[in-house]
């Protein structure tokens, strides 16, 4: 090749541009649209996401009652209250026998709960255990520090269930 041979413009890419690189209305190129960031970084890191006591309380409440063995949650007066709350409708607590305490990132849980006469207290424990951490870890993210189970009562074979009698006839 001559001097005086006139060059080919590709010759040096490192100060050209690429040839599919959009030109802007003023003629200079605009960055390639997968280079382009707005906000700074994943659209998911961008703001804060909290959650309530009670929506934790619900999540533990229904994993514990899921769990083979678990007659029902909470203690004496709060089961007998909660018996005529349950015939209201709309009126079924799914958090009684459930306290959360929520952090930003943890939560601690205490649970009440009575059990089936005849089963192992200790592996229902374990269980309720288990399905609570995993459902409350799986449906928030936040991770569980502690679970703490208070067994109140052992329900029998023969006893009726717990139930007011009817005012009205």
């Amino acid at each position: 090749m001559s001097d005086t041979a006139p060059r080919n413009r590709s010759e040096n890419p490192a100060t050209e541009p690429a040839a599919d690189t959009p030109k802007t209305p003023g003629g200079g190129t605009a960055p390639a649209p997968d280079r382009v960031r707005r906000g700074g970084g994943d659209p998911g890191s961008r703001g804060r996401t909290t959650i309530a006591d009670g929506v934790v309380e619900k999540i533990a409440g229904m994993a514990a009652r899921d769990v083979v063995g678990v007659h029902a949650m909470g203690g004496g007066f709060a089961r007998t209250f909660g018996v005529v709350r349950d015939r209201v409708p709309g009126g079924r607590s799914v958090t009684r026998g459930v306290k959360a305490e929520v952090g930003e990132v943890q939560t601690a849980l205490d649970l009440e709960i009575v059990v089936n006469y005849g089963v192992s207290i200790a592996d229902v424990a374990r269980a309720v255990r288990e399905n609570v951490i995993a459902a409350v870890e799986r449906m928030t993210g936040l991770e569980v520090v502690e679970v703490n189970i208070a067994v109140s009562d052992v329900k029998l074979p023969d006893e009726e269930e717990e139930s007011p009698e009817p005012r009205l006839q």
